[in-house]
């Protein structure tokens, strides 16, 4: 995903890098860029920012995506307009784009038009508190696919499922 070093990584989780990410904020920078500054970008400039490897999902309602990954995982919102959102989790970016700004590209020829977008999908977030980001979903009325519980590959994680039917699977070690 669009994100600092795994050293800067670990510094801003507070934690060595085995550890990290048990806590903090989502402040940060990318490509030796702050965060702060995203939202006076024009497109151009927000592209020549992007570096390594992105999450991009296409979404009906890009608000209604913003409002779960806020209040059930705690990403915090870099950027927002009706059409596009960046946010960050733990010093990765992720966007959000609106299908109408897919107009004339291809994909969108290939999503269901009623239903579930994300089968087949897992958009993992390691070192996350799943008992948290679950009672979280379920005060916000949101959809827990499968509850907390420990997994034989020593995580604990929960599966969440967004308004478009992305599944989240925030994880944490056992």
């Amino acid at each position: 995903m669009n994100g600092i070093d795994s050293k800067a990584d670990a510094a801003h989780a507070g934690g060595d890098g085995d550890n990290a990410g048990d806590g903090g904020d989502n402040t940060g920078g990318i490509g030796g860029h702050d965060f702060d500054d995203l939202s006076a970008l024009s497109a151009e400039q927000m592209g020549h920012r992007l570096d390594g490897f992105g999450v991009n999902l296409l979404v009906r309602q890009v608000a209604r995506t913003v409002e779960f990954l806020r209040e059930a995982l705690e990403f915090t919102v870099l950027r927002q307009s009706d059409d596009y959102a960046v946010l960050a989790w733990r010093g990765r970016l992720f966007q959000l784009h609106a299908d109408a700004t897919y107009a004339a590209h291809p994909l969108p020829a290939h999503l269901p038009e009623a239903g579930l977008r994300g089968a087949g999908v897992e958009l993992r977030l390691y070192r996350a508190d799943p008992d948290r980001a679950e009672q979280r979903a379920r005060v916000h009325g949101y959809e827990v696919l499968q509850a907390a519980a420990d997994k034989p590959h020593g995580l604990r994680e929960c599966f969440l499922l967004d308004p478009d039917g992305y599944c989240w699977v925030p994880s944490a070690r056992i």
